[in-house]
Parts: C-alpha cells; sequence; structure tokens
C-alpha cells in the first residue's frame, strides 16, 4: 500500500508518475477518438442511406 505525504508525491507516484498519467492520458485521447470516429461515420451513414432513398424515389 502506498501512502501519500503531499500531493506531489501522489502525482510522482513512487518515480512512475510519468508512466501512469500517460498511460491514463493515452486511454482517454483513444477513447474520445473512437467516439469522434463513431458519431462521423454515423453520420456519413445516414447520409449515404438519405442518397440511396432519393435515389430510390427518383425510380418510382
Amino acid at each position: 500500500m502506498m501512502v501519500w505525504q503531499s500531493f506531489s508525491d501522489f502525482i510522482d507516484m513512487g518515480g512512475r508518475g510519468a508512466f501512469v498519467w500517460g498511460s491514463y492520458g493515452l486511454s482517454f485521447l483513444l477513447m474520445a477518438a473512437e467516439l469522434w470516429l463513431l458519431r462521423s461515420r454515423r453520420k456519413q451513414s445516414i447520409r449515404r442511406l438519405c442518397q440511396l432513398q432519393q435515389l430510390e424515389q427518383q425510380k418510382d
């Protein structure tokens, strides 16, 4: 069990802070990127479906 005497000790994480906080940061960045990509692909799919629907209506 680690006991930190100050906030800076907590951030330092016994000399491993850069790895720990960097890992958290990278994980957050990748999750945000995944959400952004999902949203953009959803919008693209909806646009494509609307285009296909319009083409189908023009045929009739």
